[in-house]
């Protein structure tokens, strides 16, 4: 919930915005120019009543006011352990939630799941108190997580992508139309490999902006494809095994051959 410092801050942002002063605000309220300065740098003494005052000036409507204070609110990055668990209770609250993380409108959701509007209409009120999305009038919602949202890392969602995707995912050859699978191994210096997460991170937004600039092409035109991108200090079991010291740090290994990766054999 907003805090009344968050509604005085959204104000002040607005008269500003307007070019109104405040001597002219106090003219308008009939008051002592002190008297405005003292409202607005005291959360007490704004009381709803005068805040309605000041939008009356603004022409504005506390719906607006509202708004603005939402906008202004920080994004997440992530949710917390407790509210992943609720999101991950239930397969279809979870599917809701990716379709708004692809930003589907309400009614792309219902035309292509197993939904009735009621239904899907109480998902969205479920991620909305779960602070995920504000839900809006005529089932439009707005994201309240930002565009470098990630599930958190051993975490309920991903513990259940783990358990119930990552086979289904893998069990495939990757030949289909725009499908791809490789696997690079090699060793480079730590601190290069902050610069490579950037680089992937850069990868995994284009292809997030690509959603959503397709959205407007028809369907027929458009098929579903998952990116997963993964980096890890991580030699394969079987192979760590043979090493002669296991327990001794990694010393190089043998040289990548210098040509394009390919796909794992089938």
């Amino acid at each position: 919930m907003s805090s009344t410092r968050d509604l005085i801050a959204a104000l002040k942002a607005e008269l500003k915005l307007a070019g109104i002063t405040y001597a002219e605000l106090a003219r308008h309220l009939d008051l002592a120019e002190s008297s405005v300065k003292r409202m607005f740098a005291t959360e007490g003494d704004l009381p709803l009543s005068r805040i309605d005052e000041v939008l009356r000036v603004l022409k504005m409507d506390f719906a607006d006011l509202a708004r603005r204070v939402a906008d202004a609110q920080p994004l997440r990055r992530e949710l917390s352990e407790e509210q992943e668990q609720a999101v991950v209770k239930n397969p279809k609250l979870l599917l809701m939630a990716i379709c708004c993380l692809s930003q589907w409108p309400f009614e792309q959701v219902i035309s292509t799941y197993d939904f009735d509007e009621a239904e899907a209409i109480g998902h969205l009120a479920h991620l909305d108190r779960l602070g995920f999305i504000e839900l809006r009038p005529l089932n439009r919602y707005r994201l309240l997580v930002a565009k470098t949202f990630r599930w958190r890392p051993g975490g309920p969602v991903m513990r259940f992508f783990r358990e119930h995707a990552v086979g289904d995912y893998f069990n495939s050859d990757f030949d289909g139309e725009g499908e791809r699978l490789m696997v690079v191994h090699g060793q480079i210096g730590h601190n290069l490999i902050t610069a490579f997460n950037e680089r992937l991170e850069r990868v995994t937004q284009d292809f997030a902006q690509q959603h959503l600039a397709d959205q407007r092409l028809p369907p027929e035109q458009r098929r579903p494809y998952t990116l997963v991108i993964a980096v890890r200090s991580w030699l394969f079991g079987p192979f760590a095994a043979l090493r002669r010291d296991a327990a001794a740090p990694a010393r190089a290994e043998p040289a990548v051959p210098q040509e394009p990766p390919s796909p794992l054999p089938r």
